[in-house]
């Protein structure tokens, strides 16, 4: 479960503005801190298999709001890839 600070602090890398909390842009950064931790937890629990379907789907659900940020504007999706780490 992500902290409400590691919550907060991957909002405001991203967030448009202070009020901003759904933009997709802050999703992808919340889904990004919550793969994490969950990635963490099945390395060391290697059998627990909904926490991997349900990693599986943060990263599916990730990856759908990245395509629709790439689509819609890609300025701002290539400025989230390189904020949050993702891809080379």
């Amino acid at each position: 479960m992500i902290t409400r600070e590691n919550k907060a602090k991957a909002m405001a890398k991203t967030a448009r503005s202070k009020e901003d909390v759904g933009s997709p842009e802050v999703q992808v950064a919340i889904l990004t801190e919550r793969i994490k931790e969950v990635t963490e937890h099945v390395k060391e629990n290697k059998h627990d298999f909904m926490a991997k379907r349900g990693l599986m789907q943060m990263v599916g659900q990730r990856k759908k709001l990245l395509k629709y940020l790439e689509r819609t504007n890609f300025e701002l999706y290539k400025k989230t890839i390189a904020t949050l780490g993702l891809r080379k």
